[in-house]
Parts: structure tokens; sequence; C-alpha cells
């Protein structure tokens, strides 16, 4: 029998790497593909034959043939912004079926009053707002830690949801009303918001762990797709300027209910250089023209909010210690096409300490290295890259601890350079 190795794709800064693409490109050899935790708080954008398609939740092997899309348990779902994403991409052509796509039952629901919930507060705290999407999700995470949320299956029985929806509906009625001094819900608003939903969604809604676990024992290969990245961590990342559920690739087992055994590969993604959106934060930021010539250039707004992206250099230290969290094995680097044209570059390697600080708190120590002004889009081979590039990006391999087995020069799904044999053994042939 084949040894079949599953995959695991994690952000290795602050989410927008470019793992959207990479999990396209990797779900063409992946049986499955499957989200394993946040929710419609982070997009992945993908383009493919000169089309750019923008996921929230999906995974992004729906635009794959002959594949199975699982969104686990691990992540919080907004059934409405699900069935809106599913009636865009099948006005592109894309037929959804639930043999393409399966919503796990013990995933939990983002309701309306989660959304109203996230926005009240971050319109409270003011300048000091952690810099959240609006969405609801970490109201919907709260909700499920403190054991009153709201799961996927709750839909195929609006009675069992209705029933659910009690203890939450009745803290969120006194924090809108006695806190922010805002309308209420009800139960009847909640149902007639979920009734049409749920009829859209009762045929995906099934448990998502028994289809893994088949997908197992008959030597299928799964393909693991987080969002966001390491530093959005609610454990490991910049907090409080984090995300609300663990981003890191050991979350998708606890995400999936797939045992640690069966994750084999862990592909970790970073940017040539470092971005990153909302609050919090950023060592190695640039200012000025110098930040927003880099921002244009990558066309650096967030997929899912628009927001401007704050850009600066590589951050080696950051990225490194990313690796070890995720016990990485094989590193991709994308949007190293952006950095043509610079006379120089500069990578951070280290950073000042600071008594009683954060790890990565402290002013970043540089290093300049020469840029080049080869345009490398083109490039489909190591040896094709200018003698520059090839440097920096051995430098940054030296200073991270990996290789970089993937290099990305494009948006393109044919845009990459394969330097690895997890890479290599997938031919993106187009």
């Amino acid at each position: 029998m084949t040894s079949i190795n599953n995959t695991v794709v994690v952000g290795l800064q602050w989410g927008d790497e470019g793992k959207g693409k990479i999990v396209d490109l990797l779900a063409a050899n992946a049986r499955h593909v499957v989200r394993f935790q946040g929710g419609n708080n982070a997009g992945h954008t993908l383009v493919v034959d000169g089309e750019t398609v923008i996921l929230h939740l999906i995974p992004s092997g729906i635009l794959q043939p002959d594949t199975t899309c699982i969104i686990g348990n691990g992540v919080v779902v907004d059934p409405e912004v699900l069935v809106r994403e599913m009636n865009q991409l099948e006005q592109r052509g894309h037929t959804i079926t639930p043999d393409s796509l399966v919503l796990s039952s013990d995933a939990h629901l983002v309701l309306p009053i989660h959304r109203t919930l996230d926005g009240l507060r971050e319109q409270a705290l003011g300048g000091a707002k952690i810099g959240t999407t609006k969405k609801g999700i970490g109201p919907a995470y709260e909700d499920k830690v403190a054991r009153r949320g709201i799961r996927a299956g709750a839909l195929l029985d609006l009675a069992r949801f209705r029933r659910h929806i009690q203890g939450t509906l009745h803290e969120k009625h006194r924090i809108f009303t006695e806190w922010y001094d805002a309308p209420g819900a009800t139960d009847d608003e909640l149902v007639e918001w979920a009734t049409p939903l749920a009829e859209r969604l009762k045929p995906f809604i099934r448990d998502g762990v028994d289809a893994l676990h088949d997908a197992i024992d008959a030597h299928e290969s799964i393909l693991f797709e987080g969002a966001q990245g390491t530093y959005l961590d609610v454990d490991h990342g910049t907090y409080p300027f984090v995300t609300s559920s663990n981003t890191v690739a050991g979350n998708a087992a606890a995400g999936t209910g797939v045992g640690p055994k069966d994750l084999h590969n862990i592909v970790g993604i970073a940017k040539a250089y470092a971005t990153r959106v909302g609050s919090g934060p950023f060592p190695t930021q640039l200012n000025g023209d110098e930040e927003e010539a880099l921002r244009s250039k990558g066309g650096e707004f967030g997929a899912t909010t628009g927001r401007p992206r704050s850009c600066g250099w590589f951050d080696a230290p950051m990225v490194r210690h990313a690796c070890r969290l995720n016990s990485v094995t094989h590193l991709v680097l994308t949007k190293l096409d952006i950095l043509s044209g610079l006379e120089s570059l500069r990578i951070g390697i280290g950073h000042e300490p600071v008594v009683g600080g954060d790890r990565f708190e402290g002013s970043p120590v540089y290093e300049t290295v020469p840029g080049w002004s080869e345009d490398i889009s083109s490039c489909r081979s190591w040896d094709e890259l200018p003698a520059n590039a090839k440097a920096y990006v051995e430098r940054i391999e030296t200073l991270v601890g990996v290789q970089a087995g993937l290099i990305s020069v494009g948006p393109g799904r044919e845009q990459v350079i394969p330097r690895d044999e997890l890479f290599e053994t997938h031919p993106f042939d187009m």
C-alpha cells in the first residue's frame, strides 16, 4: 500500500502570507482539504486562470476537482456568510455538493448577537481597541468555552436550536441593554434568521471526525488548512493583539479530531517581507513613503476587511521561533517578486532586550543585503533567479533554520519555484 502523507499548512507571521494559493496548489494531490480553526475573519485569495477568488470559510481546495473540503469542529461558522460564499462560487460555475463540502456538526456557530457584541466592544474601547474584524469571532469562541455555544448540528432541528439559544440570548440581552444601551434580541428573531440558512445547509452537515478517519482508513491524503498566522495565536502570539483561537499546527489535531500521529508534513508560509493588519506590535515595520511603496507594490490590503496592511522587513527571529512552535518541516517563501527593484534590503536578525518585556518587544537589529533589479515573476527554477535574490533566500534559510522548499514569485497558481521533494512531487501542471 502506497504511503500517504498528510500535510498541515500554517502561517508563520501575522497572517496574509499567501496560504490560500499554496493550499490550492497542494490540494491538486490531496483527496481532502480541511479547515481547522478561525472563522470568516480571515480571507484566502486565489488567482486561477486570471480569476481572483476570495474564500473566508470554505477551504481553498474547493476549486480542485474531486476534492472534498471539510470545515472542522475547531472553526466558528457564520452560516449566513457560508451560504453567501457557496452561492457566489456556484454563480461562478463551481458546483457545491455534499460530496465536495462537509460542515462538521460540532463546529460552533457565529450568530448575529455575536457580531453585535463584537462591534459594541470595539466601539467602547476607542483608542485601545484590539482591531478585530467585528465579525463576532471572539464572542462565538467565548460562548464555546463557556459551554453555552450553539453548534452546527442544531440547525438540523430548529426546535432544538431555539432551546439551545435561550441561555446565551438571555445573557447577551442584558449586556446589550444594560451595558451598552443597545437594542436586545429575541429567540423569534434568531430562529427567523436561521430558518432559510438551515434549509440550505442541512445536506452538508455531518460528522467531520468520521469523514476524516474514513479517509485515513482508505489511505487518502488530507491537507489541513490554517487561518491567520502564528503571531495571532491566542497562546503564542503578540497578546492581547491576537485572534481567539490557536493558529499553530498543533491545533490541526484538536480542530479536526485527527490525532497527531496522522500529521506528517508541516508547511510554514512566510512572506519575503512582513505585514500585519490591525493593532499590536510590529518590530520591523517601515514608515512613511517606504512603507507605502511596499504596500502599493504588494497590494497589501486585507482580503476580508480591505484595510491597508502595515508593512516591514523580514523578521528572522520571529519566523525562526514560529518554525519551532509549529515543528515546520517545509518552508514556503512568498512574494519574493515584490522586492525586485530595491537597491538594498534589510533583514531583522535580532531584537534589543527589554527588561520585563515580551519576547520580541525590543527594537530590531538589522543586517543589510544587496537587492536586485530583475523582474523574477517569470522564473520557474532556482537557477533562473538573480544571484542577489538567491543570496537573500539563502540568508533567510540560514537565519530561520529551514530550507525554502517552494518560492512564490507572483499571484498565479503557476508562478512558483519548487526546490523540495514534497513540492516536486506536485508538478502543478496547469
